[in-house]
């Protein structure tokens, strides 16, 4: 039916097969063009050294400039929890790293006994 209210209604009459053949192709190239987004995740722990955070951040500047959006989790066990400072120092220090190649979209929060922040990439 192309114009169900109109008075009489009018159809047009089509192959079927060709039609469904037809949406089937339509759907094929919407979805060409979506881009798919990947998360990726990194770990730290609050008494990393700079050397391990910097490859950390390195591995992560990969992932930004592949265009996937980085989750870093810091995590906290035991007594670290009663130091929250330095993990936050630790984590915005990371985030000072990759700045130029992405940016938080907010600042770190606390789930449980981890501290996460997610990283997009800049356009």
């Amino acid at each position: 039916m192309i114009s169900p209210n109109a008075k009489p209604p009018v159809c047009k009459i089509l192959d079927y097969g060709k039609y469904k053949y037809e949406q089937q192709r339509k759907e094929k190239e919407a979805k060409k063009k979506q881009k798919i987004v990947n998360i990726k995740e990194i770990r730290l722990r609050p008494g990393i050294e700079t050397n391990d955070l910097n490859t950390k951040a390195n591995n992560a500047i990969k992932f930004l400039q592949k265009g996937d959006k980085v989750k870093v989790e810091l995590r906290f066990r035991g007594r670290e929890l009663g130091h929250k400072d330095i993990g936050k120092e630790v984590m915005l220090k990371f985030i000072e790293i990759v700045k130029e190649f992405g940016e938080p979209v907010k600042a770190p929060n606390f789930e449980g006994n981890t501290m996460v922040v997610i990283i997009d990439p800049k356009k």
